[in-house]
C-alpha cells in the first residue's frame, strides 16, 4: 500500500492544470500503485507474530525502499516509460519489455479478482447474506461445527461403535464422549466454491464460462476503460476517491471490530503477545518478509517508472519515496488491526482459536472474512463496506498496470497515441477482457493461481536484479546519483552513504538470494490440495520464459545493430544512447548539453480533457 509521488507533467506529457493539482493527484495515484488488492490479502495471510515485524521492517529498509527510490528517480529524470527509459543502457532494454509483459499477464487475472469483489458486493445487497447459512447449494459437509461421523451406542449389554446414519435411523443415542468428528466446511467456503466459482475438479476440466462472473469482469474493464480513456489526467481525478476511501473503511472496521467481544483475542494473535522470537533464526521467516515487502511496493512492475515519468523534473522524488514506503507498510499494519479484531470475534463466538479461523491467500478475503461479517449484526452493511474497499484497492492497482502499457505505447508511437489514445486504450481493455474470460470459467481459479505463481514471482525478481545491476554496476551508481542531484539538488556524501551501500551491495545480493532460495524450494503449484497437471506446470514455465526471453533477444538485437567488432559492440551497448538525458533542454545543464535531441515535443503531447496540448 502506498503514497507516492508522480503525476505532474513535463512537457513531454500532457499539460494538466495547476501545479498543486498535479502534485497531489500524482501522490494519490502512486499511493495506489503499491496499494494492491493482493498486497492487503497477502500481508494478512502470513502467519504473523510480533517477531515477524522485525524482518518485515528490515527488508523494507534493505530492499523495498532502495528499489522504490531508484525507479522513481529513473522515470522522473528521463520522462520515459519502462521500455524507452532503457536508453540509459540499451543492452538491457529487454528488462523494460519484461516488466511490461508481466504487467499484461497480471492485468489479465487482476481484473478477475476485482470481478470477484464486484460479485460479492452485489451479493451483499440482501437482508441476509447468502453465505450466512447452508442453503440449497450446500451439501452434507456444510457446517460451522465439526460433524459427527460415528459413536458408541449401547446394544444389549455392551457397547458398539456405529456410524451416525445408522444411529439416527435406529433412534439411538450416542454415549457421552464417544463421538468421532470430522471437520465441516463453512457456509462461506461452500458458497465460494459452489456458487461464486462453480469450481471444477481441476485444471483439466475447463467447464463453461460462469456468466455472472463474466459480466462482473466486463463491468470491471468498463470501469477501468472509463477511468483511463483520456489518459493519466482522468485516472488522477478518479484516484482522489479511490486512494482515500480504503482508509475510511479500515478506520470504520477497526472501530467496529474493537467494540466486539473477543476482539482482543484477534489483536493478541496479530501482534504476537506470546511471540516466539526464536523463529528469527529460520530462513523462511526472512524470505517471507522480503517477498512481502518486495511485492507490496510494486517495484519492477514498470508502473513506478511509468507514473514517475509524469513528474516535474525538480520534484523531490526522495521524500516521495520515503513517504510512500512508510505509508504503505504502516497501512498494512493498520489494516491488520482492523481485520484481526473481527476475526477474533469470529473465533470467540465459534469457540475456536484465531489460528483456526484465519485462512491464507484468496481464502482470507472470500471465505474467512465474509464468514466473520455474516456473524455480525447488520452483516450486509459491513460486507458492502468491505467489498467496496477491496474494489477500490483493486481498481487503483489496475489503473497503474494499464497506464504502464499505454505509457509504453506513448513512448514508442507518440503520433499514433496523440491521434488515437481513446481507441487504443479501449482496445487494450477489450483484448485483456477477452483473454481474461478463461479465468472466469469453472476452472478459472486454477488459471488465476497459475499466472500469479509464475509471472508475478520469478519474472519480477529477475527484472529487479537486472535493473539494479545494470543501472548501478554498468551505467554507474555514482553517475546515477549525479543524475538524481540534478533533480533534487546536491547532497553531502553522508546522505548517499546508505543508498550506495544498498544499491551497490546489499539489495542485489539480497534479491539474488531470494531468487535462488525460491527456485531451490520450488514446489508443484496446487489449489485446494488439487495439484496442477504436468501440462499446466509446463505452461506456467512457458509464460515466465516468454516474459524474460526478451532480455537476451533485445541484447542480441542491440549488439547486432551496433558497429565494430564484437567487443566494441558490447561496450557500445553498455553506454547510454546519444539521446539519453532530461527530456527538456532547460534541465540538461552542462552534463547533457551535447545530448541528441529527442523527437519533437509535439509528438509527445497528449490531448487533455479540453483537447489542448499546451506544454508546461
Amino acid at each position: 500500500m502506498c503514497l507516492q509521488c508522480c503525476h505532474c507533467l513535463i512537457s513531454k506529457r500532457l499539460h494538466l492544470t495547476s501545479n498543486s493539482q498535479r502534485t497531489l493527484g500524482n501522490v494519490m495515484l502512486l499511493v495506489k500503485v503499491p496499494l494492491r488488492l493482493s498486497n492487503g490479502i497477502v500481508y494478512l495471510s502470513f502467519c504473523f507474530s510480533g517477531a515477524f515485524l522485525i524482518p518485515y521492517a528490515i527488508m523494507l529498509a534493505l530492499a523495498g525502499l532502495p528499489l522504490f527510490f531508484l525507479e522513481c528517480s529513473l522515470g522522473q529524470f528521463a520522462s520515459l516509460g519502462p521500455v524507452s527509459v532503457w536508453r540509459i543502457l540499451p543492452l538491457f532494454q529487454g528488462v523494460g519489455i519484461t516488466m511490461v509483459l508481466i504487467s499484461v499477464f497480471v492485468a489479465i487475472y487482476y481484473n478477475v479478482i476485482i470481478a470477484y469483489s464486484l460479485y460479492y458486493l452485489f451479493a451483499s445487497f440482501q437482508s441476509v447474506l447468502p453465505w450466512a447459512n447452508c442453503s440449497s447449494w450446500a451439501d452434507e459437509n456444510c457446517s460451522r461445527t465439526p460433524i459427527v461421523t460415528g459413536c458408541n451406542v449401547s446394544i444389549g449389554a455392551g457397547e458398539m461403535f456405529m456410524n451416525i446414519s445408522w444411529v439416527n435411523t435406529n433412534n439411538l443415542t450416542c454415549l457421552n464422549g464417544s463421538e468421532v468428528f470430522r471437520p465441516g466446511q463453512l457456509p462461506s467456503e461452500q458458497y465460494w466454491d459452489k456458487v461464486t466459482l462453480q469450481r471444477s475438479s481441476g485444471m483439466d476440466e475447463t467447464g463453461v464460462v460462469v456468466w455472472y462472473l463474466a459480466l462482473c469482469l466486463l463491468l470491471a474493464w468498463l470501469i477501468v476503460g472509463a477511468a483511463l480513456f483520456k489518459g493519466i489526467k482522468s485516472s488522477g481525478k478518479v484516484v482522489y476517491f479511490t486512494a482515500l476511501f480504503p482508509y475510511v473503511v479500515l478506520l470504520i472496521l477497526l472501530i467496529r471490530g474493537a467494540t466486539l467481544e473477543g476482539a482482543s483475542k484477534g489483536i493478541s494473535y496479530y501482534i504476537g503477545a506470546q511471540s516466539n522470537f526464536t523463529k528469527l533464526r529460520e530462513a523462511e521467516v526472512w524470505k517471507d518478509a522480503a517477498t512481502q515487502i518486495f511485492y507490496s511496493l510494486s517495484v519492477a512492475w514498470g508502473g513506478l517508472v511509468a507514473l514517475s515519468s509524469y513528474n516535474k523534473f525538480n520534484n523531490n522524488c526522495y521524500s516521495d519515496a520515503i513517504i510512500v514506503c512508510l505509508t504503505n507498510c504502516l497501512t498494512s499494519v493498520f489494516a491488520g488491526f482492523a481485520i484481526f479484531s473481527i476475526l477474533g470475534h469470529m473465533a470467540h463466538i465459534s469457540g475456536k482459536e484465531v489460528s483456526q479461523v484465519v485462512k491464507s491467500g484468496f481464502d482470507l478475503a472470500f471465505i474467512a472474512y465474509p464468514e466473520a461479517l455474516a456473524q455480525l449484526p447488520a452483516g450486509p452493511f459491513w460486507s458492502i463496506l468491505f467489498f467496496f474497499m477491496l474494489l477500490t484497492l483493486g481498481l487503483d492497482s489496475q489503473f497503474a498496470s494499464i497506464e504502464t502499457i499505454t505509457t509504453t505505447f506513448q513512448d514508442l508511437f507518440p503520433k499514433a497515441m496523440k491521434r488515437m489514445r481513446v481507441p487504443i486504450t479501449l482496445g487494450c481493455c477489450l483484448i485483456l477482457f477477452l483473454l481474461g474470460l478463461l479465468c472466469v470459467t469453472q476452472a478459472g481459479i486454477y488459471w488465476v493461481h497459475l499466472i500469479d505463481h509464475f509471472c508475478a514471482g520469478w519474472g519480477i525478481l529477475i527484472a529487479a536484479i537486472l535493473e539494479i545491476a545494470g543501472i548501478i554496476w554498468i551505467y554507474g551508481g555514482n553517475r546515477f546519483i549525479e543524475d538524481i542531484e540534478m533533480m533534487i539538488g546536491a547532497k553531502r556524501w553522508i546522505f548517499w552513504l546508505w543508498w550506495r551501500a544498498c544499491w551497490f551491495v546489499i539489495t542485489p545480493i539480497l534479491l539474488s538470494a531470494i531468487l535462488v532460495w525460491s527456485l531451490v524450494k520450488f514446489h508443484r503449484p496446487d489449489y485446494a490440495d488439487i495439484p496442477y497437471p504436468d501440462w499446466g506446470v509446463a505452461l506456467g514455465w512457458c509464460m515466465i520464459i516468454f516474459c524474460i526471453i526478451w532480455i537476451p533477444i533485445m541484447a542480441i538485437i542491440k549488439i547486432v545493430q551496433a558497429e565494430g567488432n564484437i567487443l566494441q559492440r558490447i561496450i557500445s551497448c553498455c553506454r547510454p544512447a546519444s539521446n539519453w538525458g532530461p527530456y527538456l533542454e532547460k534541465h540538461r545543464g552542462e552534463r547533457y548539453r551535447d545530448m541528441a535531441e529527442p523527437a519533437k515535443e509535439t509528438d509527445h503531447e497528449i490531448p487533455t480533457i479540453s483537447g489542448s496540448t499546451k506544454p508546461e
